[in-house]
C-alpha cells in the first residue's frame, strides 16, 4: 500500500495506473475509520481495479464552534486497516497542501445545500463540494463511493458532478449499522454511555416512521410529529425530522415509496444524522 501526501503525486499514482488501463476508485473520508468506511472499500474494490482512500479531516466544512478540533483522529489505526482491507493507496494530504495561505476559490450549491443540514450548518455543504472537487482533482478516480448515511451529502455531491462535468461515477453503498441499530459514524467515539443510549433514538424513529408507513399512514406531519417526539423521549436535543423528495430535497407533504426521511439530532454534545428511504 502507498500512502501519499502531496497532490502532484497523488496524481502521478493515479495517472501511471490509468495508462496501464486500471479504473481507479475513491473512497473519501475524514478518518477514524470503522465498519461503515470498510464497506465502502468492499464496494471500490467491486468497481475498480484500484482503491485509494482519502485521510483528511477538512476544515472548511466545519463552522465556527463546530467539532473540527474534538474530530476523533488517528491515522496510524486507520492506516492499518486500510493495509489489511486491501486498500491500495492512501492520500493522506497536510492542510497546507491542500488549502494554501491565499487560496481564494470555493464551489456552492445553491439549490439543495439550504435546507436538511444545510440549514443548521451555514457554509458547511461549500466546504464539502470544494473539498470533493479537489480530491477528484487529485485522485483522478472514473468511481467515488460514499456512503447512504449522508444522503444529503450525496444529492449535493451528484448535482455538482453534473453541474461541473466531472468524469466520476457516484456510487452509494448502503447504511451500516451498530446490532443496537446505532448508525455507524466516527463521531460515535465521542458518545459518552448515557449519550450513546439516548443515541438510538434517531433508528428508532426511523424504524417507527417506516411501520407506520407500512401499515397505510401517509400523512408526513403526523409522522414526523412523532419521529420528534420519540427522539426527545430518548433524550436527544432534535435538530430536525424531514420527509423530502430523495433527489430535490423538497419536503413532501404525502409519504410514498421513495421519499427519504431524515434526522439529525443532539446526544450529549454530539451532532449525529440518521434516514431511511421508504
Amino acid at each position: 500500500m502507498k500512502t501519499i501526501a502531496t497532490p502532484a503525486g497523488m496524481q502521478a499514482w493515479s495517472r501511471d495506473r490509468q495508462a496501464d488501463g486500471k479504473r481507479i476508485a475513491c473512497v473519501p473520508t475524514m478518518g477514524f475509520l470503522h465498519d461503515g468506511h470498510l464497506s465502502l472499500v468492499r464496494r471500490a474494490r467491486e468497481l475498480a481495479d484500484g482503491v485509494v482512500l482519502t485521510l483528511f479531516v477538512n476544515p472548511t466544512q466545519f463552522g465556527p464552534g463546530e467539532d473540527f478540533a474534538a474530530y476523533p483522529r488517528d491515522a496510524a489505526r486507520d492506516l492499518d486497516l486500510c493495509r489489511r482491507h486491501g486498500v491500495d493507496a492512501v492520500f493522506m494530504p497536510a492542510d497546507e497542501s491542500m488549502y494554501l495561505p491565499d487560496h481564494s476559490i470555493y464551489i456552492a450549491e445553491e439549490s439543495l445545500s439550504g435546507t436538511l443540514c444545510g440549514a443548521s450548518r451555514p457554509g458547511h455543504f461549500r466546504g464539502v463540494c470544494t473539498v470533493v472537487a479537489k480530491l477528484f482533482n487529485c485522485v483522478l478516480p472514473q468511481v467515488a463511493v460514499f456512503g447512504q448515511k449522508d444522503a444529503q451529502q450525496i444529492a449535493i455531491i451528484r448535482r455538482m458532478v453534473r453541474d461541473l462535468n466531472f468524469p466520476v461515477e457516484i456510487a452509494v453503498a448502503p447504511t451500516v449499522r451498530e446490532p443496537d441499530g446505532l448508525a455507524m459514524s466516527s463521531r460515535n467515539a465521542r458518545l459518552d454511555a448515557d449519550s450513546r443510549k439516548s443515541a438510538l433514538g434517531l433508528s428508532r424513529a426511523l424504524r417507527e416512521a417506516a411501520c407506520a408507513y407500512a401499515a397505510g399512514t401517509r400523512d408526513s406531519a403526523a409522522v414526523l410529529a412523532q419521529m420528534r417526539t420519540t427522539m426527545e423521549r430518548a433524550g436527544l436535543r432534535v435538530d430536525y425530522a424531514a420527509a423530502v423528495d430523495a433527489l430535490t430535497l423538497k419536503p413532501v407533504a404525502a409519504l410514498a415509496d421513495g421519499v427519504l426521511l431524515a434526522v439529525a439530532a443532539f446526544a450529549g454534545g454530539v451532532r449525529l444524522i440518521d434516514n431511511q428511504v421508504l
